[in-house]
């Protein structure tokens, strides 16, 4: 992903906030035999303040990504979304497309059996504990035999980024009277609302805001 100054995300909480909110994930790695892409829920390591993130893949992705052995390259999507020319007002202007998004690179670390067990609690306590009658890992008709198989099927991975590239553009080079209508738009009822894009705009832009009071 190409960076833009002007769109670079470098706040470790606001990459933190984005990767939590935005756990289904691309991993890529580049194999003797080309790209190879898989998706997979990942999460924040709760043990860690910085951007490790902690995961796993189902057995043999693990052996075709040569987890542990080369770099794996995980792409956070966050909210995105179609902006029309016709928001812009008067004078040529282009369609494009407003999102949030950071790539996070480096050798993952794979984990033991034990801490692969941790890891896959707390991805099915994620999800599931929002459940009116949740059904977590180690809940009955789930036994400790069936469990173990489950890790027997997966290899977990922890990865410390060593590279880190985010990008927000969400019309900060815009004028406010410009980036009003687009949220206008995308808070209707029209063809392109799309209230999570709305709710990343308006933090991007009071952002912006705060700091220029603060430097005025």
């Amino acid at each position: 992903m190409r960076q833009n100054p002007s769109f670079a995300m470098t706040d470790i909480a606001e990459l933190r906030r984005l990767i939590e909110a935005n756990p289904w994930m691309t991993l890529v790695s580049q194999t003797e035999d080309g790209l190879v892409a898989s998706h997979y829920a990942v999460l924040l390591d709760d043990e860690r303040d910085d951007l490790t993130i902690v995961g796993h893949m189902g057995k043999p992705d693990d052996m075709i990504h040569g987890l542990g052995e080369r770099e794996l390259l995980v792409v956070v999507q966050g909210p995105h979304g179609y902006i029309s020319p016709g928001w812009y007002g008067g004078g040529s202007q282009v369609p494009t497309w407003n999102f949030v998004s950071a790539h996070l690179s480096g050798v993952p670390e794979v984990l033991t059996a034990e801490e692969n067990l941790v890891v896959l609690e707390k991805l099915v306590e994620r999800f599931e504990s929002r459940m009116p009658d949740p059904r977590l890992m180690w809940t009955p008709p789930n036994d400790p035999d069936f469990v173990r198989r489950l890790e027997h099927g997966t290899v977990g991975f922890r990865l410390t980024p060593t590279k880190v590239v985010a990008k927000r553009k969400l019309s900060q080079n815009k004028t406010p009277e410009v980036v009003e209508t687009i949220l206008a738009e995308l808070s209707g009822d029209g063809p392109y609302a799309n209230p999570s894009l709305v709710a990343e705009m308006r933090r991007a832009h009071d952002a912006l805001a705060d700091g220029r009071r603060s430097h005025s």
